[in-house]
């Protein structure tokens, strides 16, 4: 049989076709098998082969109200009565009284019916070839060209559902076993190459799933279940899992001839020796029971899939190489595209986790925590980001943007837009003016370069923040006792309009109260307008606070869980940025600050009021190291400052020193030669201190450091 005639003529073997002979089996009519029924269900009727005599009449179900009855001398239906070519029970038309008429779905050319041995019980069809009863629990045999082409169309369909590679692997395991073998194992290439990419090194089988006949019901295929428990079967077992294809090998050729073989043949059966190993546990069967189909994708062989049958099974016909090279086909051209699509996730999971920050800071009296959600699955990178950047004085800058849209071309545009604000907070720029500077970016790489941002400035030491908006929403503010307010900040211009003023506004932020930065995504969608969004999100805080009572916060983590849990079945339709700020502050009784004029008698007064301060607070431990750190950093900033020097300690969990003068240039660690004089200060900062760091101000520059408080 060919493939035209599998496919073109699906019909031919359900009538007889004109001029056909009538000994050939292919030109006659067929006759149905009685298909399992439930007990007490009417018989259907049984259409004999043209040729055999027919099997005893069988009375037709009585006609409806109105309904004629067949002429005088007429065959009844289900007689046995042959029927001219074309003219078979498919083809009949149903009268107008009986427009729903069912027709039975005719059975396999070989299953001859059975008659019932009692009530509610049904033996299982005679092999017509071979005159054995089939097993019990088992899958009929597919003779005919419609069974082989329907199931091939339900197979395939069950293979493309699959997205990924183990979806894809998996429903070629599914179907076809029980309905096309019992048994199955896949081996795939190892690495898989993906698209264009050349493999390197030599050809490696791995297998990937091995399936066999589930003792379960099927109830997707009908299958009836075994009688009794099946054990594991011997198909199932196999020792080697991976496969070296050598150059010129009997498995390499037949992978390069692509096509299925039975393993009858010599050279076949060396390939599937090789496949499986010479070791292996697994007994293969005889005959025409195992089918080797190599899986090549677009551009080579990617895997190979062995089908097996157990011997009390018909064994493979000629006709079932096409369905093997079928199934074989539509796998491999889908794992293709599933290695394809993974590698797309990939470097979109990669983009964006790249673009924004891995792990938030934990900056000096604030608690943070964040939640992105892509817009969809199907498209993992956006346009939205948040950042919390640690800023000198212990303070720390909270961005959240949105760049229009949630394509690849957005997340490019937003990486770039993150990094500028990174840089522009790195100089300590007030808000208003680090808005000014995204606007130019913005207008630099390209017209319509689109985006909102809210950046503000939180100082943990007076309790204080500063919030500058361009177009973004604004943010929301839950207060210890539980009372959520929407902050009053200038909604401002998008970023990239051009020739806006943005302006700044400095707000309280008491301790134990909670900032939420979000996107409009969270608030905003077809179902619901921004304001409506805002005024939900304020409930839900408030709401969410009275679970805790009026003296306890909720959680954070916990807390932006129920910020997300507001959003129902298909109201999300952007990406959502959240980033929530806990303020902690830090008391005054844990700041001592104090200014220096730049005179040669400031380092000895900076040790004498370090010391004093330590005292104070207990650790005494310090003074030493502290001392020793501090008369080396104040000296550097007086030799060469020109306006007072300050000098403040901050007792948190660790014990910080922060010394600020007017000068912009940054210190740099050097190792200083055996004849200098100096040189090193910084050097002995590095060696006793827990981390140390410099940043320039905008009216000069701070030199810090910390240590531990044992």
């Amino acid at each position: 049989m060919d493939a035209t005639r599998v496919t073109e003529q699906p019909t031919s073997f359900d009538r007889a076709q004109s001029g056909a002979d009538p000994a050939d089996g292919r030109g006659a009519l067929l006759r149905a098998s009685t298909p399992p029924r439930s007990p007490g269900a009417a018989a259907l009727p049984v259409q004999a082969r043209t040729g055999e005599p027919p099997s005893g009449p069988r009375p037709g179900p009585p006609p409806g109200p109105g309904q004629d009855t067949a002429p005088s001398g007429a065959a009844p239906a289900g007689a046995g009565a042959s029927l001219p070519a074309g003219g078979g029970p498919e083809h009949a038309q149903p009268s107008a009284a009986e427009p729903d008429t069912h027709r039975p779905r005719p059975a396999p050319e070989t299953a001859a019916a059975v008659p019932e041995q009692g009530r509610g019980t049904q033996e299982r069809p005679v092999e017509r070839r071979t005159g054995q009863r089939l097993p019990a629990g088992g899958p009929l045999p597919m003779r005919r060209d419609g069974d082989r082409l329907r199931f091939v169309g339900a197979a395939t369909r069950r293979i493309a559902r699959g997205m990924d590679l183990d979806e894809i692997v998996m429903g070629l395991c599914r179907a076809t076993v029980p309905t096309f073998s019992d048994a199955i194992l896949v081996y795939l290439r190892e690495p898989l190459p993906v698209g264009d990419e050349r493999p390197v090194g030599p050809l490696v089988l791995r297998l990937r799933r091995s399936d066999r006949i589930p003792a379960e019901r099927d109830t997707e295929n009908g299958f009836m279940p075994a009688p009794v428990p099946e054990q594991p079967s011997e198909l199932s077992v196999v020792t080697n899992e991976l496969c070296e294809v050598r150059p010129g090998s009997a498995l390499g050729e037949v992978l390069r001839g692509v096509r299925p073989v039975f393993t009858d043949a010599p050279s076949a059966r060396a390939a599937l020796n090789e496949l499986l190993g010479e070791d292996a546990a697994l007994p293969l069967p005889d005959g025409r029971r195992a089918v080797l189909a190599p899986l090549r994708g677009r551009r080579r062989v990617i895997g190979a899939a062995l089908f097996l049958r157990r011997p009390e099974r018909p064994a493979f016909e000629a006709d079932d190489l096409l369905v093997a090279a079928q199934l074989a086909t539509h796998s491999a051209l889908g794992i293709d595209k599933a290695v394809l699509y993974g590698r797309e996730a990939y470097i979109a999971d990669e983009l964006q986790r790249t673009m924004l920050p891995e792990t938030l800071p934990r900056p000096t009296g604030v608690r943070l925590a964040s939640r992105y959600l892509p817009a969809a699955e199907t498209a993992r990178v956006g346009g939205d980001w948040y950042d919390a950047i640690p800023l000198p004085g212990s303070r720390v800058a909270l961005v959240v943007g949105d760049v229009m849209g949630h394509s690849m071309t957005s997340a490019a545009i937003m990486g770039q837009l993150r990094t500028t604000a990174q840089t522009l907070a790195g100089l300590d720029l007030p808000p208003q003016e680090v808005l000014h500077h995204l606007d130019e970016q913005a207008q630099r790489l390209g017209t319509d370069r689109m985006a909102t941002c809210l950046y503000a400035v939180y100082d943990p030491v007076s309790h204080r923040i500063t919030i500058a908006n361009a177009g973004h929403p604004p943010p929301v503010l839950l207060h210890l006792g539980g009372r959520a307010e929407v902050l009053r900040v200038p909604p401002g211009a998008p970023i990239g309009v051009g020739g806006v003023d943005f302006e700044a506004v400095e707000l309280d932020a008491p301790a134990g109260a909670t900032l939420l930065l979000y996107t409009d995504g969270l608030v905003e969608s077809r179902l619901r307008d921004v304001w409506t969004g805002i005024e939900q999100l304020r409930e839900k805080l408030a709401a969410t606070a009275q679970l805790t009572g009026p003296d306890h916060p909720p959680p954070l983590e916990a807390l932006c869980d129920e910020v997300l849990d507001m959003l129902g079945p298909g109201d999300r339709d952007d990406d959502i940025a959240l980033l929530a700020a806990r303020f902690d502050g830090i008391a005054p009784s844990d700041v001592a600050y104090w200014s220096l004029e730049p005179e040669d008698a400031a380092p000895g007064r900076a040790r004498r009021l370090a010391r004093r301060a330590l005292a104070r607070w207990g650790l005494e431990d310090l003074t030493d190291a502290v001392e020793l750190l501090v008369s080396e950093v104040v000296t550097n900033a007086v030799r060469y400052a020109s306006r007072p020097v300050t000098l403040r300690l901050l007792r948190t969990d660790v014990l910080r020193c922060e010394v600020g003068d007017d000068v912009p240039q940054l210190p740099r660690l050097r190792q200083a030669r055996a004849t200098d004089e100096g040189g090193r200060g910084l050097y002995l900062v590095n060696r006793l201190a827990r981390r140390w760091g410099a940043t320039r101000l905008s009216t000069g520059k701070v030199v810090w450091f910390e240590l531990n408080r044992g």
